[in-house]
């Protein structure tokens, strides 16, 4: 080196003595009177009575040092030839790209300096990227800052997941020299081997401190969390330990769709507060913008386990509804369907609820109403699709015990929910009620609640229409409450409310001939033959009675189609409607006609009968 400017240090007092085992005479003096450093603005300057003669720029800011001490330690400062300063004396030297920028090039030209080095998790990982960066090996000098930030790596940060964790967080700007140097591998094999190894601890022995293991590996950034979960996968961890750190993820980084979404149940027509929600919680809800939520979203899915309990349906149905706002692709949508479908026994209602998202393009682009449905009823449908061919697949292979009862309440409730959407197309509402197989269902008054709830909602809906709605629903399997509401309905069609008197009148009977058995037991053989004849004439008496019903059921049909023929010429030929009053006269004579025939037929086996008998017409017209 520059000769002239060692004779210059070395003038520079009498008791400066040279080392002379290195190649560059340094005295000691330097050493001594760089105890500290001076900023001033965007400058960096050495406190010590010797001139600086080197100009280093990392970043925008500008450190004034001696090249000696730096020489001495930095294989990279000594390997390039250094340029003389064109604004004052000295050379200049600018790091391009330096890892950890200015905060930490002062922590290493404090180290050259031989000042006090204070290592800690948090600027371990950048002084050795730096070290790195700067080629400080033990070539140059013994225990350089290589090999001290390697052994605090090894030795302390490494025995301690949270020391580890600080030291992984701390590498998301030091790409790549993190990576290559091995240290996001080290932290992500070890957090891992740690998490798979406290889920072998009873949870009353493991402490308070390694509980939280799971929680703050869900903190990290997603690409270091995907190395974690990659590797405890790798390591064969359970199901649930990795289900149970993703869906901790989710709760801290995606936003919360479904808390903003509770009050949509009013959601009426064009643009709506739903919108305003998602959109709030676009722009404040979250400090990831669109596209990083949407590939974090893309990312959690393609780890999630493939077992069906490894998470619940809930996180799958709220990840579902966050990708749906976040325009996630067809495929990934599909995946969390199918998932969603294999555990939709444990879902609810308010899950399912799933809101229909669609911009204003889209309702601009279409005139048909059901582009303003509250809810997205397709994607319900195929989940349960999706639901339908697992459980045909697990009877197929005998894993699975037949019939679930809540998945027909789940139905139930949701159509219930539906219902109330005066955009839903008839279609979509009975294909949703024809979902499930007839013995899902062990009862129907859940489904003929919705029903009524639709035809209530839609007063328009022809006649045809509420025919095959109300197909769906058996009749049989209606409670008598439901029975005697069902037979006051304006709402059902006539056939309807027809079959459901006749199945409250075999509903009645058998209770009564159940009590009149209970009360008159059999103490006596010789009135055997009586009570069997008194049987015999019953059933022949509730047989003609349950052809008088069909033969009125009929006449009812073909007075209906009268009137509806009659209708239709009227309509066409505009003619008055005076007639129609001498057809509703007759209608309702038939009805006076059957009334009367139930009275006389009630009385005659009020008289035949043993014991006091109840009328069906007599006791609706009591409840």
């Amino acid at each position: 080196m520059n000769s002239g400017s060692a004779g210059q240090l070395k003038s520079s007092g009498d008791d400066t003595d040279p080392i002379c085992n290195k190649s560059i005479i340094v005295p000691e003096r330097v050493v001594a009177l760089a105890n500290s450093f001076e900023r001033k603005d965007r400058f960096w300057y050495v406190k010590s009575q010797i001139p600086t003669d080197l100009s280093i720029q990392v970043d925008d800011i500008t450190f004034k040092a001696h090249k000696f001490p730096l020489i001495s330690k930095c294989g990279y400062i000594s390997s390039i030839e250094l340029q003389p300063s064109a604004s004052e004396d000295g050379y200049y030297l600018k790091l391009e790209n330096f890892p950890g920028g200015a905060e930490t090039f002062e922590t290493t030209l404090k180290f050259c300096y031989n000042l006090p080095l204070d290592l800690t998790p948090l600027n371990v990982a950048p002084l050795r990227c730096a070290s790195e960066y700067l080629y400080m090996t033990e070539e140059f000098e013994d225990r350089n800052l290589i090999s001290k930030t390697e052994a605090f790596i090894t030795f302390v940060v490494l025995s301690s997941w949270r020391d580890t964790l600080t030291v992984l967080r701390s590498c998301a700007n030091l790409s790549p020299w993190a990576e290559n140097l091995q240290i996001v591998r080290r932290c992500c094999d070890l957090l891992a081997w740690k998490a798979c190894n406290d889920n072998n601890i009873p949870e009353d022995v493991v402490d308070s401190n390694e509980r939280c293991l799971h929680n703050d590996i869900a903190t990290l950034q997603i690409d270091h969390f995907m190395r974690v979960i990659t590797t405890m996968k790798v390591k064969r961890a359970k199901p649930e330990i990795v289900g149970k750190i993703i869906m901790k993820y989710a709760e801290n980084w995606l936003p919360l769709i479904d808390e903003d979404l509770e009050g949509i149940r009013g959601y009426g027509f064009g643009k709506s507060e739903l919108q305003f929600s998602v959109n709030r919680e676009r722009m404040a809800g979250s400090s990831l913008g669109c596209q990083e939520l949407k590939e974090t979203i893309e990312s959690l899915v393609s780890v999630l386990p493939p077992q069906s309990k490894a998470v619940s349906c809930h996180f799958l149905l709220r990840l579902l509804k966050t990708a749906m706002v976040y325009s996630a692709s067809p495929a990934l949508i599909s995946d969390l369907e199918k998932r969603a479908g294999m555990v939709l026994e444990d879902a609810n209602v308010c899950d399912l609820l799933i809101p229909n998202f669609k911009n204003q393009d889209q309702q601009k682009g279409s005139s048909s109403p059901e582009v303003y449905t509250i809810y997205n009823v397709d994607v319900v449908q195929r989940i349960f699709e999706y639901f339908l061919m697992h459980e045909q697949q697990q009877q197929q292979q005998q894993q699975q015990v037949p019939g679930k009862p809540s998945i027909s309440k789940l139905l139930d409730n949701y159509l219930a929910e539906i219902a109330k959407d005066p955009c839903l197309s008839f279609t979509k509402f009975q294909v949703l009620a024809e979902m499930l197989p007839e013995n899902a269902w062990k009862c129907h008054d859940g489904l003929y609640r919705a029903i009524d709830m639709f035809l209530k909602t839609h007063p328009s809906i022809s006649e045809h229409d509420r025919r095959r709605l109300c197909k769906t629903m058996n009749c049989e399997k209606l409670s008598l409450d439901a029975c005697l509401h069902a037979a006051q309905n304006d709402r059902l069609p006539l056939r309807t409310i027809v079959q459901i008197n006749t199945q409250v009148l075999f509903s009645e009977q058998a209770k009564m001939r159940m009590m009149m058995q209970d009360k008159q037991p059999e103490t006596k053989e010789e009135n055997s033959k009586d009570k069997r004849i008194s049987r015999d004439i019953e059933i022949k008496t509730l047989k003609e009675e349950l052809e008088n019903v069909k033969k009125k059921l009929a006449e009812l049909q073909s007075d209906y189609n009268e009137l509806q023929q009659e209708y239709e010429k009227l309509s066409s030929k505009q003619k008055t409607t005076q007639n129609w009053g001498l057809r509703w006269q007759k209608m309702k004579k038939s009805f006076q006609i059957k009334h009367e025939d139930d009275e006389t037929r009630d009385k005659t086996r009020r008289k035949s009968s043993t014991g006091p008998r109840t009328s069906l017409r007599r006791r609706m017209s009591m409840s």
